[in-house]
């Protein structure tokens, strides 16, 4: 056991020097998939697919933390966060990380990735005249039945005000000139007239006016996004696959949209919006109807990130800074095609399976592969709990089970809790379908999930319609916990199934994010599960739980006091240690507490996939702390927790990352693995990952990560190792931790 020769009664633990800027560690999580990007062990297809996860990540990040950043400045907010920085530094520095981040993203695209496919026989060609006459033909064909019709070129003059550009849309912005032998349309004349004589048209819409007659006017055209945004072309002469994007074929036919005007000049842009719902929830009447309308404002919030190709003209350029209201930071001049998101469908691609990872298929979960021929899934959770590991395991067991029970005569209730599920969800049509069968089915569907209102709204509306009773959440909390309850009348009494997880009830997310989770039926859990519905549905606070913890009632107490007992451990010389793997640490009290362990002599190991704001190798402080964040094919997502309780190690896994939201103002759940196989299962996930040397990214003392070094170390990659084990478990085999496997993705010559 580590120890350190530092008093921790002289130590200031929320000392900001010790803390790292949220925004800015969140940043980092983003550099470490663009890492992925730039590794050419990877698969081609795979690089280009971690690629378009930045882009896609870097929106959201704009939308909510730069505008939640920008919304404080205009606030004057005042207060420092943990490391701090006021908001506006921590505006500035985020802006000039992200800036540079882009530039990296670019050159990756250009200088690595296109290089590479056109190696490979594929080209996204941006260049018109690299087009043979036959590819040319066929975009010019495309473009007249395909495009041309679906578009709505929008001009800016005395009647048109500049246009709504809605948040994350990408559009061509053009300078237009009146050919000299055309006159003004006759809708246009009318207008102008009926405009003057009565009075509306002031003198620099005039000015206006004639600048349109013999100067340039804006003009915009949207981008559909109803259409491919790769346009497949014919196959060149020496069997190249090409493509051309959706925005250089209509730039190419710009003045088919505006006849009679020459187009001085085109280019594309797009803009972020502020997309962060602020709601009043006290004072909402109907908290469906108030998010509703927050959704619409989306689309025109104020802008945050104006981005546009880089060879803009000026004066187009200085148009829409002005109309946007953008200052010079918030400017990302693009070297490129915007939005490099279209590289996952990219990904999706016919005919190049050889560039890709093999696909994954979930394997059967051990415990019910072996079911007898008249054994259902209840009796097989009456025999023993049962651990599931998505998507190495199937999820199929999760849905059969409230499948089953909407079916089930003896079942009398089915409760659940639901944050973000599938666009074809196969769970709430098995909700639905048990309320119409008379079971008492009682739904919480999460309203406040990021970007998945709209989604939620209409299954809650549409459980209601079936008959269920929906929670539309509750006021000033976000309910992120995954819990299921299935209530059941058997031989020997009432019964209660009870389904705990770290992931949702996604079945589409359950085949891409790592998640835990169990099925039992032991009393306990039960009576803690219906607490935990009764307190959702009615406010009713139970006086004492038998095993879940629950934020934001006691749960960073519980954590606090297991913490606090290794500390205990570790002061009388007994075996202490920490073992924590979740996608999140900002939370101050809980890195002070960690810092304080550390200092005692408990030795802490943290697999955190994203933000960090804890910082390692402080002397006195930290030197008993590892990071490491793992970025693989699956998203990391499972929240596992393991203290070494003086050699009584205990296991536990929750909804909930250690960050003030979740502690503070989310119902979360976290609960122990008192099942002996359970608490292994959970126990070998974090071995394998703190064991993992291709994919792990280690946090250092200069406060940045660096991928392993793996000289004369194991190739060890994490998810790997438990998709080669899911097979041998589906074929019978005893699963064997073979730590030596990799990927075809993983594997390189000997350093």
């Amino acid at each position: 056991m580590a120890k350190s020769n530092v008093s921790v009664n002289t130590i200031d633990y929320r000392n900001p020097a010790y803390y790292t800027n949220r925004e800015l560690s969140w940043l980092d999580f983003n550099y470490r998939i663009l890492d992925e990007a730039r590794d050419k062990k990877n698969p081609l297809f795979e690089r280009l697919k971690f690629l378009s996860i930045t882009a896609s990540n870097l929106d959201e990040f704009f939308m909510v933390r730069v505008a939640s950043l920008k919304d404080m400045v205009h606030a004057r907010y005042a207060k420092p966060d943990l490391a701090g920085l006021r908001a506006e530094q921590q505006l500035e520095l985020v802006q000039k990380k992200c800036h540079e981040l882009i530039d990296r993203q670019y050159s990756t695209l250009i200088r690595s990735l296109v290089p590479a496919l056109k190696q490979n026989k594929l080209e996204i060609i941006t260049d018109f005249e690299d087009l043979t006459p036959d590819q040319a033909a066929f975009a010019d064909s495309y473009f007249k039945e395909n495009v041309y019709p679906v578009l709505t070129p929008m001009a800016m003059d005395a009647s048109r005000p500049f246009p709504l550009i809605r948040n994350k849309t990408l559009n061509i912005g053009a300078l237009i000139s009146r050919k000299e032998d055309v006159g003004m349309n006759s809708v246009a004349q009318t207008v102008m007239k009926n405009l003057q004589k009565n009075g509306e048209l002031k003198a620099e819409k005039v000015t206006k006016d004639k600048a349109l007659k013999g100067g340039t006017v804006f003009a915009t055209v949207q981008v559909p996004g109803v259409l491919p945004r790769i346009i497949v072309l014919p196959d060149k002469e020496d069997g190249t696959h090409a493509g051309v994007l959706l925005e250089d074929v209509i730039e190419r036919n710009m003045d088919k949209l505006f006849t009679g005007y020459n187009v001085v000049c085109a280019h594309p842009y797009r803009v972020t919006r502020n997309a962060d719902l602020t709601l009043d929830e006290d004072d909402a009447d109907d908290l469906l109807e108030e998010i509703q309308k927050k959704i619409k404002k989306r689309q025109w919030g104020e802008v945050i990130r104006f981005e546009y190709e880089d060879s803009m003209n000026p004066k187009l350029l200085k148009i829409l800074k002005k109309e946007f209201g953008v200052r010079q930071e918030e400017m990302y001049p693009i070297g490129g095609p915007l939005d490099l998101t279209f590289l996952m469908k990219a990904y999706g691609m016919s005919g190049f399976d050889h560039l890709k990872e093999q696909p994954w298929t979930p394997q059967p979960v051990p415990a019910l592969m072996n079911l007898k021929e008249d054994e259902d899934l209840f009796s097989a959770i009456r025999r023993k709990d049962i651990f599931l590991h998505h998507p190495y395991e199937t999820f199929d067991p999760v849905v059969k089970l409230i499948r089953m029970a909407s079916k089930d005569p003896d079942v009398l209730a089915i409760k659940i809790t639901l944050y973000r599920v599938s666009g074809h969800s196969p769970i709430v049509a098995a909700l639905a379908a048990a309320a119409e069968n008379g079971k008492q089915v009682t739904a919480l569907v999460e309203l406040k999930a990021r970007f998945d209102e709209e989604n939620n709204i209409q299954w809650a509306e549409m459980l209601e319609k079936s008959g269920c009773h929906v929670i539309y959440g509750l006021v000033g909390l976000k309910t992120h916990s995954k819990i299921a309850l299935v209530v059941r009348r058997e031989e020997d009494g009432i019964r209660r199934y009870v389904h705990l997880a770290t992931g949702n009830y996604n079945d589409s997310t359950a085949r891409l994010y790592t998640d835990c989770g169990i099925m039992t039926c032991n009393e306990a859990f039960g009576e803690d599960a219906t607490a935990v519905f009764n307190m959702l549905s009615g406010y009713s606070e139970p006086r004492h739980w038998n095993r879940l913890s629950l934020a934001p009632i006691w749960l960073r107490e519980k954590i606090t006091s297991l913490i606090d007992r290794e500390i205990e451990h570790a002061k009388a010389g007994e075996e202490a240690y920490i073992i924590a793997k979740m996608n999140s640490l900002c939370d101050r009290d809980v890195i002070a507490k960690l810092y304080e362990a550390s200092a005692a002599g408990v030795r802490i190991q943290l697999i955190i996939r994203g933000i960090c704001c804890l910082r390692v190798g402080i002397p006195g402080v930290s030197e008993n702390i590892s990071v490491r964040s793992i970025v693989g094919t699956f998203l990391e997502h499972a929240r596992i927790f393991c203290f070494g309780n003086g050699g009584h190690e205990e296991l536990y896994m929750a909804s909930a990352d250690w960050m003030p939201r979740n502690l503070d103002r989310r119902v979360e759940i976290m609960f122990p693995l008192e099942d002996r196989d359970s608490a292994a299962a959970a126990r070998h996930i974090l071995d394998v990952q703190l064991a993992d040397t291709l994919k792990a990214h280690e946090l250092k003392e200069n406060n940045q990560y660096e991928k392993i070094d793996r000289r004369g170390k194991e190739r060890i990659g994490a998810q790997a190792v438990f998709m080669k084990e899911a097979m041998e478990a589906a074929k019978g085999e005893d699963p064997t931790v073979s730590r030596v496997f990799t990927p075809a993705s993983a594997r390189e010559e000997q350093d």
